[in-house]
Protein backbone atom coordinates (compact mmCIF):
# COMPACT_ATOMS: atom_id res chain seq x y z
CA UNK A 1 0.00 0.00 0.00
CA UNK A 2 1.21 3.48 -0.90
CA UNK A 3 0.55 5.12 2.47
CA UNK A 4 1.40 8.62 1.26
CA UNK A 5 -1.27 8.36 -1.42
CA UNK A 6 -3.71 6.69 0.95
CA UNK A 7 -3.49 9.41 3.58
CA UNK A 8 -3.77 12.14 0.95
CA UNK A 9 -6.86 10.54 -0.59
CA UNK A 10 -8.57 9.74 2.71
CA UNK A 11 -8.02 13.25 3.99
CA UNK A 12 -9.32 14.90 0.82
CA UNK A 13 -12.40 12.67 0.64
CA UNK A 14 -13.23 13.31 4.28
CA UNK A 15 -13.15 17.05 3.64
CA UNK A 16 -15.32 16.75 0.54
CA UNK A 17 -17.80 14.58 2.43
CA UNK A 18 -17.72 17.04 5.33
CA UNK A 19 -18.66 19.90 3.02
CA UNK A 20 -21.69 17.98 1.76
CA UNK A 21 -22.70 16.98 5.28
CA UNK A 22 -22.54 20.59 6.48
CA UNK A 23 -24.52 21.78 3.47
CA UNK A 24 -27.36 19.46 4.49
CA UNK A 25 -26.85 20.19 8.19
CA UNK A 26 -27.48 23.87 7.47
CA UNK A 27 -30.87 23.26 5.92
CA UNK A 28 -34.03 24.08 7.86
CA UNK A 29 -35.17 20.48 7.49
CA UNK A 30 -33.99 17.17 6.11
CA UNK A 31 -35.55 13.73 5.80
CA UNK A 32 -34.71 10.99 8.29
CA UNK A 33 -35.34 7.38 7.31
CA UNK A 34 -34.95 4.15 9.26
CA UNK A 35 -32.76 1.26 8.17
CA UNK A 36 -33.65 -2.39 8.72
CA UNK A 37 -32.13 -2.28 12.23
CA UNK A 38 -34.20 0.85 13.05
CA UNK A 39 -31.10 3.05 13.10
CA UNK A 40 -31.57 6.43 11.41
CA UNK A 41 -30.11 7.44 8.06
CA UNK A 42 -30.24 10.84 6.37
CA UNK A 43 -29.46 12.31 2.98
CA UNK A 44 -26.14 13.41 4.48
CA UNK A 45 -25.13 9.79 5.23
CA UNK A 46 -25.95 8.76 1.68
CA UNK A 47 -24.35 11.75 -0.05
CA UNK A 48 -21.15 11.47 1.99
CA UNK A 49 -20.99 7.75 1.30
CA UNK A 50 -21.27 8.33 -2.44
CA UNK A 51 -18.37 10.80 -2.38
CA UNK A 52 -16.09 8.63 -0.29
CA UNK A 53 -16.81 5.24 -1.81
CA UNK A 54 -16.45 6.43 -5.39
CA UNK A 55 -13.21 8.21 -4.54
CA UNK A 56 -11.71 5.20 -2.78
CA UNK A 57 -12.73 2.80 -5.53
CA UNK A 58 -11.15 5.05 -8.16
CA UNK A 59 -7.90 5.46 -6.22
CA UNK A 60 -7.58 1.90 -4.87
CA UNK A 61 -9.52 -0.43 -7.19
CA UNK A 62 -7.72 -3.53 -5.94
CA UNK A 63 -8.46 -2.99 -2.25
CA UNK A 64 -11.72 -4.33 -0.80
CA UNK A 65 -14.12 -1.67 0.47
CA UNK A 66 -16.59 -2.01 3.33
CA UNK A 67 -18.96 0.88 3.98
CA UNK A 68 -21.86 1.13 6.40
CA UNK A 69 -24.32 2.48 3.88
CA UNK A 70 -23.82 -0.25 1.25
CA UNK A 71 -25.11 -3.56 2.57
CA UNK A 72 -23.64 -5.41 -0.42
CA UNK A 73 -20.17 -4.65 0.97
CA UNK A 74 -20.99 -6.35 4.26
CA UNK A 75 -20.30 -9.74 2.68
CA UNK A 76 -16.64 -8.80 2.16
CA UNK A 77 -14.24 -11.41 3.46
CA UNK A 78 -10.61 -11.03 4.38
CA UNK A 79 -8.49 -9.21 6.91
CA UNK A 80 -7.31 -6.30 4.74
CA UNK A 81 -9.77 -3.69 3.49
CA UNK A 82 -10.80 -0.04 3.51
CA UNK A 83 -13.70 0.67 5.84
CA UNK A 84 -15.96 3.73 5.96
CA UNK A 85 -18.58 5.28 8.16
CA UNK A 86 -19.48 8.37 6.12
CA UNK A 87 -21.41 9.97 8.99
CA UNK A 88 -20.76 8.51 12.41
CA UNK A 89 -23.10 9.96 15.00
CA UNK A 90 -26.21 10.30 12.87
CA UNK A 91 -28.29 10.87 16.02
CA UNK A 92 -26.01 13.76 16.97
CA UNK A 93 -26.44 15.13 13.44
CA UNK A 94 -30.23 14.88 13.60
CA UNK A 95 -30.36 16.60 16.99
CA UNK A 96 -27.81 19.19 15.79
CA UNK A 97 -25.32 18.51 18.58
CA UNK A 98 -22.30 18.72 16.29
CA UNK A 99 -20.58 15.59 17.61
CA UNK A 100 -20.57 13.69 14.32
CA UNK A 101 -17.61 12.58 12.25
CA UNK A 102 -16.47 11.27 8.91
CA UNK A 103 -14.48 8.05 9.37
CA UNK A 104 -12.23 6.36 6.83
CA UNK A 105 -9.67 3.69 7.70
CA UNK A 106 -7.42 0.99 6.31
CA UNK A 107 -7.41 -2.36 8.09
CA UNK A 108 -4.42 -4.61 7.44
CA UNK A 109 -4.29 -8.16 8.77
CA UNK A 110 -7.14 -7.36 11.13
CA UNK A 111 -5.53 -4.19 12.53
CA UNK A 112 -6.56 -0.58 11.73
CA UNK A 113 -3.26 0.97 10.63
CA UNK A 114 -4.21 4.26 8.97
CA UNK A 115 -7.28 6.42 9.45
CA UNK A 116 -8.86 9.84 9.38
CA UNK A 117 -11.52 11.23 11.72
CA UNK A 118 -12.99 14.58 10.66
CA UNK A 119 -15.57 16.46 12.74
CA UNK A 120 -16.79 19.16 10.32
CA UNK A 121 -19.10 20.94 12.77
CA UNK A 122 -16.29 21.20 15.32
CA UNK A 123 -13.48 22.01 12.86
CA UNK A 124 -11.33 19.18 14.20
CA UNK A 125 -9.41 16.72 12.07
CA UNK A 126 -7.25 13.83 13.20
CA UNK A 127 -5.36 11.42 10.96
CA UNK A 128 -2.44 9.07 10.83
CA UNK A 129 0.47 10.13 8.67
CA UNK A 130 2.06 7.73 6.23
CA UNK A 131 4.60 6.79 8.93
CA UNK A 132 1.78 5.80 11.30
CA UNK A 133 2.10 8.75 13.71
CA UNK A 134 -1.20 10.45 14.50
CA UNK A 135 -1.62 14.21 14.17
CA UNK A 136 -4.28 16.86 14.57
CA UNK A 137 -4.52 19.35 11.72
CA UNK A 138 -5.56 22.95 12.28
CA UNK A 139 -6.27 25.74 9.86
CA UNK A 140 -8.38 26.15 6.77
CA UNK A 141 -8.37 22.47 5.73
CA UNK A 142 -7.27 22.99 2.15
CA UNK A 143 -8.29 19.89 0.21
CA UNK A 144 -5.13 19.82 -1.85
CA UNK A 145 -2.53 20.53 0.83
CA UNK A 146 -2.14 19.53 4.45
CA UNK A 147 -2.09 22.52 6.76
CA UNK A 148 -0.34 22.93 10.09
CA UNK A 149 -0.31 19.73 12.09
CA UNK A 150 0.75 18.76 15.58
CA UNK A 151 1.72 15.27 16.63
CA UNK A 152 -0.62 13.93 19.29
CA UNK A 153 0.01 11.44 22.06
CA UNK A 154 -1.91 9.86 24.88
CA UNK A 155 -1.62 11.07 28.45
CA UNK A 156 0.84 9.62 30.93
CA UNK A 157 -2.04 8.86 33.31
CA UNK A 158 -1.89 6.04 35.78
CA UNK A 159 -4.96 4.93 37.73
CA UNK A 160 -5.10 8.05 39.90
CA UNK A 161 -7.65 10.71 39.01
CA UNK A 162 -8.64 9.57 35.54
CA UNK A 163 -10.53 11.57 32.95
CA UNK A 164 -13.19 9.29 31.49
CA UNK A 165 -15.07 9.85 28.26
CA UNK A 166 -18.39 8.16 27.56
CA UNK A 167 -21.04 8.19 24.89
CA UNK A 168 -23.61 10.95 24.64
CA UNK A 169 -26.29 8.76 23.06
CA UNK A 170 -25.55 5.30 24.47
CA UNK A 171 -24.77 5.81 28.17
CA UNK A 172 -26.21 3.07 30.40
CA UNK A 173 -25.99 1.59 33.88
CA UNK A 174 -23.52 -1.11 32.84
CA UNK A 175 -21.11 1.59 31.66
CA UNK A 176 -21.52 3.55 34.89
CA UNK A 177 -20.97 0.41 36.95
CA UNK A 178 -17.68 -0.27 35.21
CA UNK A 179 -16.50 3.34 35.45
CA UNK A 180 -17.20 3.25 39.19
CA UNK A 181 -14.32 0.78 39.60
CA UNK A 182 -11.82 3.58 38.87
CA UNK A 183 -10.61 6.68 40.65
CA UNK A 184 -12.25 9.23 38.35
CA UNK A 185 -11.21 12.88 38.41
CA UNK A 186 -13.85 13.98 35.95
CA UNK A 187 -16.01 12.76 33.12
CA UNK A 188 -16.89 14.15 29.75
CA UNK A 189 -19.28 12.98 27.06
CA UNK A 190 -18.74 12.95 23.33
CA UNK A 191 -20.47 11.50 20.33
CA UNK A 192 -19.14 9.27 17.61
CA UNK A 193 -15.45 8.42 17.17
CA UNK A 194 -14.39 11.68 18.82
CA UNK A 195 -14.08 9.64 22.03
CA UNK A 196 -11.06 7.80 20.62
CA UNK A 197 -9.54 11.10 19.54
CA UNK A 198 -9.92 12.65 22.99
CA UNK A 199 -7.81 9.83 24.39
CA UNK A 200 -5.35 10.18 21.50
CA UNK A 201 -4.76 13.85 22.37
CA UNK A 202 -4.52 13.24 26.11
CA UNK A 203 -7.82 15.03 26.80
CA UNK A 204 -9.18 11.79 28.28
CA UNK A 205 -7.67 8.55 29.58
CA UNK A 206 -10.36 5.88 29.40
CA UNK A 207 -13.37 5.05 27.21
CA UNK A 208 -15.28 1.86 28.04
CA UNK A 209 -17.96 0.80 25.57
CA UNK A 210 -20.47 -1.66 26.95
CA UNK A 211 -22.81 -1.66 23.99
CA UNK A 212 -23.16 -2.57 20.35
CA UNK A 213 -20.82 -1.06 17.75
CA UNK A 214 -19.74 -2.06 14.28
CA UNK A 215 -16.24 -2.06 12.85
CA UNK A 216 -16.94 0.99 10.68
CA UNK A 217 -17.85 2.90 13.86
CA UNK A 218 -14.46 2.29 15.45
CA UNK A 219 -11.75 1.56 12.86
CA UNK A 220 -10.70 5.13 12.06
CA UNK A 221 -10.71 6.25 15.69
CA UNK A 222 -8.86 3.07 16.64
CA UNK A 223 -6.17 3.83 14.05
CA UNK A 224 -5.79 7.40 15.30
CA UNK A 225 -5.55 6.24 18.91
CA UNK A 226 -2.99 3.55 18.07
CA UNK A 227 -0.89 6.10 16.20
CA UNK A 228 -0.88 8.25 19.34
CA UNK A 229 0.28 5.42 21.58
CA UNK A 230 -3.07 4.17 22.88
CA UNK A 231 -4.84 0.83 22.70
CA UNK A 232 -8.27 -0.71 22.18
CA UNK A 233 -8.99 -4.06 23.82
CA UNK A 234 -11.90 -6.41 24.27
CA UNK A 235 -13.90 -5.71 27.42
CA UNK A 236 -14.03 -9.30 28.67
CA UNK A 237 -10.40 -10.37 28.46
CA UNK A 238 -8.40 -7.25 27.50
CA UNK A 239 -7.00 -8.86 24.34
CA UNK A 240 -6.58 -6.59 21.28
CA UNK A 241 -9.74 -5.69 19.38
CA UNK A 242 -9.36 -7.09 15.86
CA UNK A 243 -11.20 -6.46 12.59
CA UNK A 244 -12.51 -8.52 9.70
CA UNK A 245 -15.03 -10.43 11.82
CA UNK A 246 -17.72 -12.31 9.93
CA UNK A 247 -20.50 -9.78 10.57
CA UNK A 248 -18.29 -6.73 11.27
CA UNK A 249 -19.86 -6.49 14.75
CA UNK A 250 -17.60 -5.57 17.66
CA UNK A 251 -17.67 -7.05 21.13
CA UNK A 252 -17.70 -4.65 24.07
CA UNK A 253 -14.34 -2.89 24.32
CA UNK A 254 -12.16 -0.45 26.25
CA UNK A 255 -10.03 2.28 24.67
CA UNK A 256 -7.35 3.61 26.95
CA UNK A 257 -4.01 5.26 27.52
CA UNK A 258 -1.40 2.54 28.20
CA UNK A 259 -0.62 3.80 31.70
CA UNK A 260 -4.11 2.89 32.87
CA UNK A 261 -4.27 -0.51 34.57
CA UNK A 262 -7.57 -1.93 33.44
CA UNK A 263 -10.03 -3.35 35.93
CA UNK A 264 -11.68 -6.73 35.26
CA UNK A 265 -15.07 -6.71 33.57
Amino acid sequence: MDYEKLVRVMRKLSLEAGDKIMEIYGRDDFDVKSKSDDSPVTAADEAADAIISSGLRAAFPDVALVTEEQSATHDTQGMTFLIVDPLDGTKEFIHRHGDFTVNIALVEDGVPTRGVVYAPAKNRMFFTRADGQSVEETGAFDKEAVGETAEISVSAADNAALMVVASKSHRDQATDDYISKYDVRDMTSAGSSLKFCLIATGEADLYPRVGRTMEWDTAAGHAVLSGAGGAVVRFEDHTPLTYGKADFANPFFIAHAPGVTLKPA
